[in-house]
């Protein structure tokens, strides 16, 4: 935090400093007294001509920065004030080391400081020391007193700022992003009809692109070559403002105007002292001669086919045509210039603007233009950096996939090329999406540097996903040893990922309870540590958590205490929990709750509730949320289905819940397993064979697999009523279905089933097993190979047929009559 200085302070000094000897003289004196010296020699006009002479102060000046660089502030303004007593014919340049300090620092309390003395003195400014101050304060942050140092100076007394010092405040406003005191100076500007430079154009473009006008970046490109030719400098900044707002087409011809002026030798770029680089043209408006010629992308039909036109007549006309299979006859001999410039500079700037293009494209997910640059840069001679590869696989992965991107990595090793860190993690990710962990893990143990979580928290999702907890905790002790703060999405998946003990389907029990407890608080506490504040989707995950754990005293306590605020999800999730454990008054609560806050239930919400009721086995209740879930505009689903029926198969009435399960294909509605199931599973408890075998037929017609469960109730339900011949036949014909409902193709599997199914040595079972995993086939196909397994192992012979023997046909119509099978 820093003391503003008002704008009242600024206007007292600029009288008292005007009312001096040094300006009691005509305007024009004044002007004269005023070095006029250029200033500046590169864009922030740090670097000054040679002085005329050395001050003959300096040494003071030196203590007084000294002293300033220790903090000790009274000793540097005592200094100052020794400095003023000492000399009695003082000039500007006998403060130029200390205001030079104060705009590096930068110290805009202590620049005022040294105006007030040289106020007092009756010192004038010079433009470089005025400069100095400007700059003190917009490094500063002092926009504001600037602001009215530039407009009191000149409005009241005639003193107008060089144009360095309007550059550097625009500086400043684009680095602070403050626009209002951005169109203050170009207002000013206008009125005291100040030209601009590039250093002008430079800042307008920062201003511009953080505004992310697009608009405004092509007045000023029409603006400029207005008044500049064309240089290879003025053209990177340009590239990388189209670049910046994801203009691909103004920035790939742009592109093509710095390659036409390196083909033509236009280079004006040399080092500096300290090895940068920097333009060596003189900075004078000289407008483009010529017109600039129209450049375009022309996408084909082909996307991976980009034909890349480019009409460099800037000065001769001259013509360069770059396709996706390289540059044509017609300009091989300019390209063959080429090769004298590889050493140069101009080579380096050419291949950071194809970068930036590049990784454009990326952004865009424009592979084929992407293809097509790395292209055009072999052509020319520039060897891919790092840096260039790096956008080049973001814009192969995006669009492409990963095996594109793994083979450009492996180019790049060919190459000794070494992957950036932020090249790894972007691979990382999309293994970490195609849910490929191991070559995800590889790779995120490669990262030596990482300011981005999002690498990590992909990988969380991946395990997320797969249940398996144990392998994010390596990558999560990672993080820790690149010292790389979580953020909130990666808390959301540690408490999804560890919140809960268990693994899926299995109930909590006290020991997971207490561990889970010990699991959570140290996920918040480190949370607390980062300072990171709980998010609804992290809530609801712990909530869940605590929900799957059988822990609803906490869940409960935490819902009450949270200080997050709770959507409709969260509340689904507890009410969820609740129901699951039978909480069904608490459920009610929270749901009435829920209503008096505003919050909107959605179609889970309503089914949850619903569901609640078949534990108070009230079908009023389900009715009246069925009533009020339609005038929500949401409309019952198989699930809404699935809960009214299991009421009606509570209350024992069979008939009500099968013309229900009519209304349901009535209305179109996709009937799915657990709807039958709910329906089986009563019919076993109550030995009803006829609505065994009616579902059996409903669920073959309808094309609906069974599962494991499905198998279990019907097996179970013929057992009970001792029909164990039955009980087999439905069980082998279940699982013939479980296996394929296509006749055509279970015929074709068949040989393999029978090798797997009629095996006699003891490793059967784990052959399915394999086979089942490397085939991707899931529980319930597994299930069927070892049920048609086991039921030869007990002496019945396979059956090959999805549709039911005659004898569960009789068994159908004369279920009633049927009397027990002995064994």
């Amino acid at each position: 935090m820093y003391r503003p200085l008002l704008r009242t302070r600024f206007q007292l000094i600029a009288d008292s400093f005007c009312k001096s000897k040094f300006h009691k003289h005509e305007r024009r004196n004044v002007a004269n007294k005023l070095e006029l010296s250029r200033t500046l020699t590169t864009t922030m006009g740090y670097e000054f001509l040679e002085h005329k002479e050395e001050s003959i102060s300096k040494a003071t000046q030196m203590q007084i920065v000294d002293a300033l660089c220790r903090g000790e502030r009274s000793r540097a303004s005592h200094l100052l004030l020794n400095l003023g007593h000492a000399h009695h014919s003082l000039g500007a340049d006998d403060f130029f080391h200390i205001l030079n300090y104060c705009a590096r620092s930068p110290d805009p309390l202590f620049v005022m400081e040294t105006w007030r003395m040289m106020e007092e003195k009756e010192i004038g400014l010079n433009n470089k020391c005025y400069l100095l101050m400007m700059q003190a304060l917009c490094k500063g942050g002092y926009l504001e007193e600037a602001s009215n140092l530039i407009y009191f100076l000149g409005e009241r007394y005639g003193i107008y700022p060089i144009l360095p010092v309007y550059n550097s405040f625009l500086g400043a406003c684009a680095k602070l992003h403050s626009m209002v005191h951005a169109n203050l100076c170009l207002d000013l500007m206008d009125s005291r009809m100040v030209g601009k430079n590039e250093v002008t154009y430079t800042e307008l473009l920062k201003l511009a692109v953080w505004q992310k006008n697009l608009s405004a970046v092509h007045e000023i490109w029409e603006d400029y070559i207005k008044h500049y030719s064309l240089s290879v400098f003025s053209l990177r900044k340009f590239i990388r403002s189209f670049t910046r707002l994801r203009d691909l087409k103004s920035a790939y011809e742009t592109l093509q105007h710095m390659v036409a002026l390196a083909m033509m030798g236009k280079l004006y770029i040399n080092r500096t002292s300290e090895g940068r680089l920097r333009s060596s043209r003189l900075d004078i408006p000289i407008p483009l001669n010529g017109r600039l010629s129209s450049l375009k992308v022309d996408f084909g039909e082909n996307d991976h086919a980009v034909a890349l036109r480019t009409d460099t007549s800037v000065r001769n006309n001259e013509q360069c045509v770059i396709s996706n299979v390289g540059i044509s006859e017609a300009e091989s001999v300019k390209i063959g210039m080429m090769n004298k410039f590889k050493a140069l500079p101009v080579m380096k700037v050419l291949r950071w603007s194809f970068s930036d293009v590049i990784h454009a494209c990326g952004r865009t997910q424009n592979s084929g233009l992407a293809e097509q640059l790395m292209l055009q840069m072999q052509s020319l001679g520039l060897q891919p950096s790092s840096h260039t590869y790096d956008g080049f696989i973001r814009a192969i992965v995006s669009d492409r996939g990963l095996s594109n991107g793994m083979e450009v990595l492996k180019i790049m090793q060919q190459n000794n090329l070494k992957p950036q860190d932020s090249t790894i993690a972007t691979l990382s990710v999309e293994c970490s999406k195609a849910l490929e962990l191991d070559l995800a893990e590889a790779l995120l143990d490669q990262i030596s540097r990482c300011t981005n979580p999002n690498p990590f928290s992909a990988f969380f999702a991946a395990c997320d996903t797969m249940d398996k907890p144990e392998r994010a905790i390596k990558i999560f002790a990672k993080m820790r040893q690149l010292k790389l703060k979580p953020d909130i999405r990666t808390y959301e998946l540690l408490f999804s990922l560890f919140g809960n003990v268990n693994a899926p389907y299995e109930e909590g029990n006290m020991f997971s309870q207490v561990d889970s407890a010990k699991r959570i608080n140290a996920i918040e506490m480190d949370m607390a540590r980062n300072n990171i504040q709980h998010s609804h989707i992290s809530m609801k995950n712990l909530l869940k958590a605590l929900g799957a754990e059988g822990m609803i005293r906490e869940l409960i306590q935490y819902f009450c205490d949270s200080k997050t605020p709770l959507g409709t999800p969260t509340y689904n999730t507890v009410l969820h929990s609740l129901v699951e454990d039978q909480e069904s008054h608490r459920a009610m609560e929270i749901f009435k709750q829920m209503k008096t806050c505003g919050i909107p239930p959605d179609a889970a919400t309503y089914n949850i509730m619903i569901d609640c009721c078949s534990i108070i086995r009230c079908f009023k209740s389900a009715s009246a949320l069925v009533s009020m879930m339609v005038r929500d505009g949401f409309y019952p689903q198989t699930m809404t289905y699935t809960a009214l029926i299991k009421i009606l198969l509570d209350y024992g009435d069979f008939d009500e819940a099968l013309n229900l399960l009519d209304l349901v294909s009535l209305e179109g509605i996709p009937h799915d397993v657990l709807l039958y199931n709910t329906i089986l599973k009563k019919a076993c408890e109550k030995g009803r064979i006829d609505v065994i075998e009616f579902i059996i037929e409903q669920m073959h017609q309808n094309k609906v697999q069974p599962d494991p469960s499905t198998c279990h109730f019907v097996f179970s339900g013929y057992v009970n009523c001792g029909f164990h011949n039955a009980a087999m036949e439905a069980l082998q014909v279940l699982s013939m279905r479980m296996l394929c409902e296509e006749v055509s193709t279970l015929e074709e599997k068949r040989s393999d089933f029978e090798d797997l199914i009629l095996a006699e040595d003891s490793e059967a079972e784990s052959r399915i097993l394999q086979f089942c995993e490397d085939s991707d086939e899931n529980l319930a196909f597994t299930a069927a190979l070892l049920q048609l397994r086991w039921c030869t192992i007990v002496g019945f012979p396979i059956s090959w047929s999805l549709d039911r023997a005659s004898g569960l046909e009789d068994s159908q119509t004369n279920s009633n009559s049927r009397k027990p099978e002995t064994a």
